[in-house]
């Protein structure tokens, strides 16, 4: 694991406040790697698979002896360096031929993975559809289809939905432009039959969209194949743990917007807020001095003749009191 070290000049702060934790992250980058032993079609498909992710990807083609299922520190290690929430990696053996390994990770520990084993005989590359390919960095459109996808239960099927739909995200954007949605992954799964013991593969497919004139105001929507073509068979599979999940999962303060109160927007567009006070003492209340409101000397000699009036009569009182004790 690389060590915590402080920076040593604006460059490496930089660096390091990129990968600290924030309200909203950045978009995710995906890591292909691949094993010691790693079959031709299982990197023709993570070349396919990186190509799609581009350019919020990267590959490695040096071979790593890595065995995720077992010791998953490397990943973890490859993670932290490349600042990589996802990893995709290759491997193929005797008892698992064409082995491509799904990992997500959160603060560059493991989160949770899924092994997918690639039918070979059903493999096509991009290269072998010869037509037009879709711009770098689009974003997709998304297509899940079957039962197993959608069950209440976490399974194999769901953890594969959650990580495709992480992997095809790209950059978050708020609005998109019609023009840009030009192409579709359809990721598709049959339905169970009761007493089957083989779970059904996943059939990945990317389908370019083609507009054409219809004589109308919409256009003619049509999809050709645009490669990859890939079948997984399901492999192992490791969950999450609870508390890590949790903690994955939560959501910084900052970002929820907590309404605000006695504030409004009129029919022009104007915010409009709502003030209140307690109840206000006018007797003190500061004015403008004129000097047109200023006493005269006569109201001044007059006002003390009534004061010097009010104390002889509060003696005389006093006095009663005194003598009628």
């Amino acid at each position: 694991m690389l060590r915590q070290i402080k920076p040593r000049n604006a460059r490496s702060k930089r660096a390091l406040d990129k990968k600290a934790p924030k309200p909203v992250e950045n978009p995710k980058k995906a890591l292909f790697l691949r094993g010691t032993s790693c079959s031709q079609k299982t990197q023709d498909a993570l070349t396919d698979l990186y190509s799609l992710r581009r350019p919020l990807a990267q590959k490695f083609t040096k071979k790593n002896e890595i065995h995720p299922f077992e010791d998953a520190a490397s990943l973890e290690f490859f993670s932290e360096k490349n600042d990589a929430s996802l990893l995709v990696f290759g491997s193929s053996s005797k008892k698992r031929p064409h082995a491509l390994t799904l990992v997500r990770t959160f603060g560059y520990k493991v989160l949770d993975m899924l092994e997918l084993n690639l039918d070979p005989d059903s493999l096509r590359l991009l290269s072998q559809f010869k037509n037009k390919k879709c711009a770098v960095g689009l974003k997709p459109m998304l297509l899940f289809s079957g039962t197993p996808f959608e069950s209440p239960i976490p399974n194999e099927y769901t953890m594969a939905k959650s990580f495709f739909t992480d992997f095809f995200k790209g950059e978050p954007a708020e609005k998109v432009d019609v023009e840009g949605l030009q192409y579709l992954v359809s990721i598709a799964a049959r339905d169970t039959v009761d007493g089957e013991e083989a779970k059904p593969k996943i059939h990945l497919r990317v389908y370019l969209i083609k507009t054409k004139k219809s004589g109308q105001k919409l256009p003619r929507v049509e999809v050709e194949e645009m490669g990859p073509r890939m079948d997984f068979r399901i492999g192992r599979m490791k969950d999450a743990e609870e508390a890590m999940l949790k903690e994955a999962m939560r959501k910084a303060r900052t970002t929820l917007e907590r309404p605000k109160k006695n504030i409004s927007t009129d029919i022009v567009g104007d915010k409009v807020g709502r003030i209140h006070l307690g109840k206000q003492d006018l007797g003190e209340l500061q004015t403008r001095k004129m000097k047109g409101l200023k006493r005269t000397r006569d109201s001044l000699i007059v006002d003390a003749e009534d004061i010097e009036m009010k104390d002889e009569v509060e003696a005389k009182k006093s006095k009663r009191k005194v003598v009628a004790e």
